[in-house]
């Protein structure tokens, strides 16, 4: 079970966007995440006269690892860590200093 879902407010830990908070839109893979308005690069891209698009500098997020981000928890407005909390047969994400379920987004 990922910890860090697609749509969770997420804070940065580690890197040059550190401190600045965003929303999941995108994992990658395993341990790589697209953050909204995180990890922003400048790319350099071509005119394609085919496709309609022109040339120019584009700004573009690129994936952060997993482990540089912390779910942002509301209540506290820090980041925090997550558990899992085993009930039956379901599995429900925690937050580790509450234990106070996350909501879904």
């Amino acid at each position: 079970m990922n910890k860090i879902r697609k749509g969770d407010q997420v804070i940065v830990l580690a890197g040059r966007d550190k401190g600045k908070r965003g929303t999941v839109t995108l994992r990658k893979d395993d341990s790589h995440l697209l953050v909204e308005g995180i990890n922003l690069v400048k790319k350099h891209t071509k005119p394609n006269p085919l496709k309609g698009t022109t040339g120019g500098i584009v700004e573009k997020a690129m994936p952060i690892h997993q482990s540089n981000v912390a779910i942002y928890n509301a209540a506290t407005g820090k980041a925090d860590r997550v558990g899992i909390k085993v009930t039956g047969d379901k599995r429900i994400r925690v937050y580790k200093s509450s234990g106070e379920e996350i909501k879904a987004a």
